[in-house]
Protein backbone atom coordinates (compact mmCIF):
# COMPACT_ATOMS: atom_id res chain seq x y z
CA UNK A 1 0.00 0.00 0.00
CA UNK A 2 1.49 3.05 -0.69
CA UNK A 3 1.98 5.34 2.24
CA UNK A 4 -0.56 8.54 1.50
CA UNK A 5 -3.22 5.60 1.53
CA UNK A 6 -1.99 3.96 4.65
CA UNK A 7 -2.13 7.35 6.65
CA UNK A 8 -5.36 7.96 5.07
CA UNK A 9 -6.96 4.17 6.24
CA UNK A 10 -5.23 5.51 9.81
CA UNK A 11 -7.31 8.81 9.80
CA UNK A 12 -10.61 6.61 8.33
CA UNK A 13 -10.05 3.94 10.75
CA UNK A 14 -9.49 6.16 14.09
CA UNK A 15 -12.87 7.81 14.02
CA UNK A 16 -14.91 4.61 14.12
CA UNK A 17 -12.90 4.06 17.20
CA UNK A 18 -15.26 4.00 20.42
CA UNK A 19 -16.22 2.00 23.38
CA UNK A 20 -17.33 -0.74 21.35
CA UNK A 21 -15.36 -0.94 18.43
CA UNK A 22 -11.25 -1.00 20.40
CA UNK A 23 -10.78 -4.04 18.42
CA UNK A 24 -9.91 -1.40 15.15
CA UNK A 25 -6.53 -0.70 17.06
CA UNK A 26 -5.14 -4.12 16.25
CA UNK A 27 -5.31 -3.44 12.69
CA UNK A 28 -3.69 -0.11 13.29
CA UNK A 29 -1.01 -0.58 15.63
CA UNK A 30 2.14 -3.20 16.33
CA UNK A 31 2.22 -5.46 19.19
CA UNK A 32 4.43 -3.23 20.59
CA UNK A 33 3.40 -0.03 19.95
CA UNK A 34 4.34 3.10 22.06
CA UNK A 35 1.77 5.50 22.72
CA UNK A 36 2.71 8.86 24.07
CA UNK A 37 -0.13 12.37 24.82
CA UNK A 38 0.86 14.83 27.22
CA UNK A 39 -1.38 12.24 29.75
CA UNK A 40 0.76 8.82 29.15
CA UNK A 41 2.98 6.79 28.06
CA UNK A 42 1.61 3.74 27.04
CA UNK A 43 3.80 0.53 26.01
CA UNK A 44 1.62 -2.46 24.17
CA UNK A 45 -0.98 -2.74 21.97
CA UNK A 46 -3.24 -4.82 25.13
CA UNK A 47 -2.03 -2.14 27.17
CA UNK A 48 -3.30 0.62 24.49
CA UNK A 49 -6.93 -1.06 24.46
CA UNK A 50 -7.37 -0.91 27.78
CA UNK A 51 -6.38 2.62 28.03
CA UNK A 52 -8.99 3.60 25.40
CA UNK A 53 -11.45 1.73 26.88
CA UNK A 54 -11.16 3.64 29.60
CA UNK A 55 -10.74 7.10 27.65
CA UNK A 56 -14.28 6.28 25.78
CA UNK A 57 -15.99 4.78 28.83
CA UNK A 58 -18.08 8.00 29.59
CA UNK A 59 -17.24 9.64 26.07
CA UNK A 60 -20.23 11.16 24.46
CA UNK A 61 -18.78 11.78 21.61
CA UNK A 62 -15.09 11.75 20.31
CA UNK A 63 -14.38 12.24 16.52
CA UNK A 64 -11.52 13.93 14.38
CA UNK A 65 -11.70 16.51 11.46
CA UNK A 66 -8.07 15.83 10.27
CA UNK A 67 -6.20 18.46 8.32
CA UNK A 68 -2.42 18.47 7.35
CA UNK A 69 -0.74 15.71 6.72
CA UNK A 70 2.92 15.32 5.44
CA UNK A 71 4.82 12.31 5.17
CA UNK A 72 8.74 11.16 5.04
CA UNK A 73 9.79 7.78 4.63
CA UNK A 74 8.31 5.77 7.57
CA UNK A 75 7.43 9.09 9.49
CA UNK A 76 3.76 10.84 9.14
CA UNK A 77 2.43 13.85 10.54
CA UNK A 78 -1.05 14.86 10.82
CA UNK A 79 -2.60 18.18 12.52
CA UNK A 80 -6.56 17.70 13.79
CA UNK A 81 -9.43 18.89 15.68
CA UNK A 82 -10.21 16.43 18.35
CA UNK A 83 -14.44 17.20 18.97
CA UNK A 84 -15.25 15.93 22.00
CA UNK A 85 -18.12 15.88 24.55
CA UNK A 86 -18.13 14.36 27.64
CA UNK A 87 -20.36 14.75 30.82
CA UNK A 88 -18.04 15.85 32.90
CA UNK A 89 -16.06 18.22 31.02
CA UNK A 90 -17.02 21.78 29.77
CA UNK A 91 -20.72 21.00 31.36
CA UNK A 92 -21.10 18.20 29.25
CA UNK A 93 -21.00 20.89 25.83
CA UNK A 94 -18.80 19.86 23.45
CA UNK A 95 -14.69 20.69 22.82
CA UNK A 96 -12.83 21.39 20.24
CA UNK A 97 -8.96 20.36 20.88
CA UNK A 98 -6.32 21.35 18.26
CA UNK A 99 -3.58 19.04 18.12
CA UNK A 100 -1.00 17.00 15.97
CA UNK A 101 0.16 13.80 15.73
CA UNK A 102 3.46 12.32 14.83
CA UNK A 103 3.46 8.70 13.78
CA UNK A 104 5.84 6.19 12.71
CA UNK A 105 5.27 3.31 10.60
CA UNK A 106 6.73 -0.11 11.11
CA UNK A 107 9.52 -1.62 9.19
CA UNK A 108 8.60 -5.00 9.78
CA UNK A 109 4.37 -4.10 9.07
CA UNK A 110 4.56 -1.14 6.68
CA UNK A 111 0.92 -0.42 7.35
CA UNK A 112 1.19 -0.17 11.01
CA UNK A 113 1.63 2.35 13.45
CA UNK A 114 4.72 1.56 16.09
CA UNK A 115 4.90 4.51 17.62
CA UNK A 116 1.85 7.70 17.75
CA UNK A 117 3.14 10.49 19.75
CA UNK A 118 0.01 13.20 20.26
CA UNK A 119 0.61 17.33 20.83
CA UNK A 120 -2.01 18.95 22.23
CA UNK A 121 -2.69 21.91 25.25
CA UNK A 122 -3.60 19.95 27.65
CA UNK A 123 -4.53 23.10 29.90
CA UNK A 124 -7.62 23.66 27.40
CA UNK A 125 -9.22 20.20 27.02
CA UNK A 126 -8.81 19.38 30.59
CA UNK A 127 -7.77 21.79 32.89
CA UNK A 128 -9.75 24.64 31.36
CA UNK A 129 -12.90 22.36 31.68
CA UNK A 130 -12.82 22.08 35.22
CA UNK A 131 -15.14 23.76 37.60
CA UNK A 132 -13.22 25.07 40.32
CA UNK A 133 -9.59 25.38 38.55
CA UNK A 134 -10.98 26.02 35.08
CA UNK A 135 -11.25 29.64 35.64
CA UNK A 136 -7.88 29.98 37.43
CA UNK A 137 -6.39 28.53 34.50
CA UNK A 138 -7.70 30.55 32.20
CA UNK A 139 -6.77 33.72 33.98
CA UNK A 140 -2.50 33.06 34.45
CA UNK A 141 -2.87 31.74 30.48
CA UNK A 142 -4.26 34.97 30.34
CA UNK A 143 -1.91 37.02 32.29
CA UNK A 144 1.04 35.18 30.58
Amino acid sequence: MHRDDTLEAFCAAFNKLDKSCTNLLYELYTHDVIFIDPFHHIAGLEALEAHFLGLYENVTECRFSFHERAIQGQKAYVTWTMHLTHPRLAGGKPLKVEGCSQLRFSDRTPERVCVHRDYFDAGAMLYEQLPLLGPLVRWIKHRV
